[in-house]
């Protein structure tokens, strides 16, 4: 069945926009757009309104060329278009349309719009303690707005703080997998704490070669980064079973991520390093037969059997 049939998305031009936030996610997000594919088809739609609007956001901070006051520009404009009751961009349409569908708190969304606005402005955060605060509105959020399309098995306030920690375990992945992509648009995310323990100064990673110091700077912000994960773990069960497995899937996969790094050597200043196709596979395809018979026994009186 088709996803935005499934959804009960029967306006033709909101159907248009779902399936545009579906491309944009399709396109930009290779690891997220596979682990949904494990979800219902009715709850996909959502994930990828939610994608594209956070995906849409991130490339006005990072178009190419831009000047800041048409980064500050881009921003208000995707703000205000949010606000409005009728929004002209397709991609505010799907995510109104999410929000009111899911009941997500809209400030969520106020949140993250002011962690895109500090990447405006702030180019190196001192302290971990600092850069949560950034991570509050980039992270957080997004594990927060994810749980009430996924459904949980527990209340949902008992879920939330593992939903916020996988957000944040896989924002840290992503700092540590995009550190010389980051520097080159003139951002460190790594907090200079780590940086000064490590004897790692912003111009040693500007030479974009790899050695002993950074190799340590890297070990560290990945052990502290695999301690997120472990608290953000438990959360798994809490979610709806027929959920389970897209979580788990991208739990793994993205976590994956920081195995590949050490296994390259730490090598992230000049190439972005990814799981490879066949891990990729290993892991989501079992998850997906999986998922197909959790859906075919919530069925009543299906068989629990794979066609």
């Amino acid at each position: 069945m088709n996803e935005r049939t499934a959804a009960r998305i029967v306006d033709a031009r909101l159907r248009a926009d779902y399936a545009y936030c579906r491309s944009v996610a399709r396109r930009h997000g290779r690891t997220y757009f596979l682990a949904t594919r494990l979800l219902t088809p009715d709850r996909r739609p959502a994930v990828h309104a939610l994608y594209a609007f956070a995906r849409t956001a991130d490339d006005v901070v990072d178009q190419p060329g831009a000047t800041r006051a048409e980064q500050e520009a881009g921003l208000h404009r995707l703000t205000q278009e949010l606000a409005r009751d009728h929004p002209a961009h397709p991609v505010c349409r799907a995510v109104q349309d999410t929000v009111r569908r899911n009941g997500i708190d809209p400030s969520l969304h106020t949140e993250f719009m002011s962690s895109m606005r500090m990447d405006l402005t702030v180019t190196e955060y001192e302290t971990f303690a600092d850069l949560q605060r950034y991570i509050r509105g980039s992270a957080e959020v997004i594990g927060l707005q994810m749980l009430p399309v996924l459904g949980t098995v527990v209340p949902r306030a008992e879920a939330e703080p593992h939903a916020a920690a996988l957000g944040v375990a896989f924002q840290l992945t992503n700092f540590i997998r995009d550190v010389g992509e980051d520097l080159d648009r003139g951002r460190v995310y790594l907090p200079q704490e780590s940086l000064r323990a490590a004897n790692v100064t912003r111009e040693h990673l500007a030479r974009h070669v790899v050695d002993a110091p950074i190799r340590e700077l890297l070990r560290g912000e990945i052990a502290r980064t695999r301690a997120v994960y472990r608290r953000a773990e438990p959360g798994i069960e809490m979610v709806d079973p027929v959920s389970r497995d897209c979580v788990r899937t991208a739990f793994r996969l993205y976590r994956d991520i920081l195995d590949e790094i050490e296994r390259q050597d730490y090598q992230v200043l000049d190439r972005r390093l990814s799981v490879p196709k066949r891990r990729r596979l290993s892991v989501a395809v079992p998850a997906l037969a999986h998922a197909w018979r959790t859906r075919l026994a919530r069925r009543p009186g299906a068989s629990t059997q794979p066609a």
